[in-house]
């Protein structure tokens, strides 16, 4: 059958359950007269009872506003259209027992609400779990009622009889339900289930239970202080439990009270402390406080008179707010530490929730959802996107989707919806950044880089694979075999030797984020600035874990304490402390990364997504440290204390390349480089004893050059003789004595 127009009720049926339809469609349904139906309409559903058309006309369908769901209103359900598989017949049971919440016009009129009453006003009324009902054609003090919990079984609906036993959970007014749905319709969470539920829990206690907590002898918490980087989800977790819980938020940000003249800044914060008292009245509210530590910054001696008028007046607001039932503060900040210690203390803030940097398996649960409603092409792999996605806060994975979409929208042809594809998302990546990493330290931005696009050092590309991509890619066999993840790993060997390629290597294989940090960016003129970077880049690298720290040239950073060139008050030393501290984990803060208690245990058997969800709740569990990668061409100058296992476990030797070694790394330069027939890479490889693989690439890009200038720039290809002359002009970077010292430091 075709669509169904939705005209408004008549004036007969406006307080009754009657939905008035076409015998044909009857007929079809198998409905009788009196039938409950539930109707899906927009994003709502609507709990009618089934009668004919007074003119027996099909095509049309008039739906009663007495039972919906709470987001629906009168005037939405007209003028829209509605399929017959959107109404489904019900067969609802006779309720012994429902919990509901009332509504009344005013708080006076909460002592004249019984059940008794309530139950003969509901007599003979379909009703369902979630819907309200409106009982404002009565012309009694309650309005209307929301139905809490039935036991009617799966239906979730059933006639209410005289013999049905009401409950009443709570008694809330009229004005308290229209703030509600004024409220903006949160988005559905991903990834902060556990959080939800914690801060659910602390802010229901205060409002739905204050006389069980006297009881008690306790004080209930009024404030919560919710902690965590930008983009995390503060103010949406605020708007979804303040929706599910059935309470009015008041928002308000921190530059929004501040004003021009003297006095203005105090007058707004109380007349949204006011607002908030009056919400409370009518029922359980919640004052967000965004952006708080703009609006009470830490009062120092330098602060000005109105910043610290402001703070005095918010924390006398607080502590005014005493025993006043229903009503709970809640702040948001990214900056905790610029906060006035004044307002963390218990009686104010009493509490703080801190919500860190999606883990793994949180990522792909926020990716699901903003993903929920996109096409997605069958090749698009989830879990794959959450791996890659190291540092992303929810509101990074959500441009992500967007970007992508917008990638399948350019690529469409004529306007033709496509599928987002795993390549649009790969495509996305390159232009949406984490917005953690975003001009923060040591964070950099490389071209992923393969192994094959290293020549020979097959020995060192292993032990890479296994102290940096196996225990990331595959922790189930460490923890199988009870093997720990290593701490650190050095690589030392002359110069030019694709150190730093090899480490990048690492980087892009293990799908982890990637910090860089030389002596040149570390070292400051200023006192104590050195150590501030250094400790503020492992803050940043944990936050973001799992992730790799790479420290260039680490002789020069950090030095040696045993030769006695420097005191122990040097810039070097003081660096090396913090460095041996940061590896021993002794500066990790419990502010930086959102806490996971899961308990690791093997599976056995399963199908194919559980095997896939629990290899990646290993690699949320053990993945939690920073691996910190160094390279030197001096290890002789570097701190015994450093070079111990628990910090540096792994030495690598990275030797110069051998024959074949630079045969391989001559084939790869010269890939994209058209060659004549005379050349022979095996001859080239064989002369250059002492070559590095820098001065390798050097010499093919030297050897190009050279056939540009001496046949012109029409030269199709690159003959023999100008890598003979190119071979002429260069000397290796690389000598015998620096060879040898390299093989005596690996020896010991």
């Amino acid at each position: 059958m075709k669509a169904l127009q939705v005209l408004p009720v008549d004036a007969v049926d406006v307080d009754t359950q009657r939905c008035r339809m076409g015998p044909a469609l009857m007929s079809s349904l198998g409905l009788r007269l009196g039938s409950p139906v539930l109707i899906r309409v927009l994003q709502g559903t609507c709990l009618c009872t089934a009668w004919p058309r007074r003119d027996l006309a099909d095509g049309y369908l008039q739906i009663s506003s007495q039972c919906v769901s709470p987001d629906l209103h009168k005037h939405t359900l007209t003028a829209l259209t509605v399929h017959p598989a959107q109404i489904k017949p019900l067969t609802c049971l006779k309720l012994t027992c429902v919990k509901l919440k009332v509504f009344v016009q005013r708080l006076e009129h909460k002592k004249r609400v019984s059940e008794r009453s309530l139950q003969e006003l509901l007599d003979g009324i379909y009703v369902h779990e979630g819907h309200l009902v409106d009982l404002s054609g009565v012309k009694a003090e309650i309005r209307c009622v929301l139905v809490e919990k039935v036991n009617s079984g799966s239906q979730r609906a059933g006639l209410i009889t005289a013999r049905t036993c009401v409950d009443i959970s709570t008694i809330q007014t009229v004005k308290h339900l229209d703030r509600q749905q004024q409220q903006v319709s949160a988005a559905p969470l991903g990834g902060m289930e556990d959080v939800f539920a914690s801060l659910k829990e602390m802010i229901t206690f205060p409002l739905r239970y204050p006389g069980s907590l006297r009881q008690l002898g306790l004080s209930c918490p009024r404030g919560l202080l919710l902690i965590g980087p930008p983009g995390v989800g503060k103010t949406l977790l605020v708007r979804c439990v303040a929706k599910d819980i059935g309470a009015t938020l008041v928002t308000v940000n921190g530059p929004e009270v501040t004003g021009s003249r003297p006095g203005e800044s105090e007058e707004n914060l109380r007349r949204v402390f006011e607002q908030a008292r009056d919400a409370a009245d009518d029922g359980p509210c919640v004052l967000l406080i965004d952006e708080i530590d703009s609006l009470c910054p830490r009062r120092t001696g330098s602060s000005s008179a109105p910043e610290n008028r402001l703070v005095a007046q918010l924390l006398t607001l607080m502590d005014a707010i005493g025993s006043h039932e229903g009503f709970v503060i809640i702040g948001a900040t990214n900056q905790p530490d610029s906060l006035d210690p004044a307002l963390r203390r218990p009686g104010r803030f009493d509490r703080e929730v801190i919500i860190g940097v999606p883990s793994l398996l949180q990522r792909r649960s926020i990716l699901k959802c903003v993903c929920r409603e996109m096409p997605l092409s069958p090749d698009v792999d989830l879990n794959t996107l959450a791996e890659m996605t190291c540092g992303y806060v929810g509101a990074d994975l959500s441009a992500l989707s967007r970007e992508a979409a917008l990638q399948a929208m350019r690529h469409s042809q004529m306007g033709a919806s496509e599928p987002v594809s795993m390549q649009h998302f790969m495509q996305a990546l390159r232009h949406v950044q984490p917005s953690c990493l975003r001009s923060s330290i040591g964070a950099t931005d490389f071209k992923p880089i393969g192994w094959e696009q290293i020549g020979g050092l097959e020995d060192v590309k292993l032990k890479l694979k296994q102290s940096i991509e196996w225990p990331m890619r595959f922790p189930e066999a460490f923890v199988r075999l009870g093997v720990s993840r290593p701490r650190g790993v050095l690589l030392y060997g002359p110069p030019g030797c694709a150190k730093t390629t090899l480490v990048k290597a690492a980087a892009s294989s293990s799908h982890c984020s990637f910090f860089s940090l030389s002596g040149a960016e570390l070292f400051s003129p200023y006192v104590g600035d050195s150590e501030k970077t250094l400790a503020q880049l492992f803050a940043q690298a944990r936050a973001c874990a799992p992730s790799i720290v790479f420290l260039d040239e680490v002789d020069s950073m950090v030095g040696s304490r045993e030769d006695g060139s420097s005191s122990s008050h040097s810039v070097q030393s003081q660096v090396l402390s913090v460095l041996l501290t940061e590896l021993d984990g002794v500066g990790v803060r419990t502010l930086e990364r959102r806490s996971t208690c899961r308990k690791i245990a093997l599976l056995e058997g399963g199908d194919q997504e559980d095997v896939r969800l629990h290899q990646m709740e290993l690699q949320e569990v053990c993945n939690k440290d920073v691996l910190i990668v160094a390279a030197t061409n001096r290890p002789e100058a570097l701190d015994s204390a450093l070079l111990r296992p628990g910090r540096l476990d792994q030495i690598i030797y990275v030797p110069p390349p051998d024959l074949q070694a630079r045969l391989a790394v001559l084939r790869i330069c010269t890939k994209s480089v058209p060659l004549h027939q005379d050349v022979c890479l095996e001859d080239l490889a064989a002369q250059t004893e002492l070559f590095s693989g820098a001065d390798l690439e050097n010499l093919c890009k030297e050897a190009a050059l050279l056939a540009l200038r001496e046949d012109g720039l029409a030269v199709s290809c690159v003959r023999q003789k100008y890598f003979l002359k190119a071979l002429q002009m260069l000397s290796p970077s690389l000598s015998a004595e620096q060879l040898q010292q390299n093989i005596h430091a690996a020896l010991q």
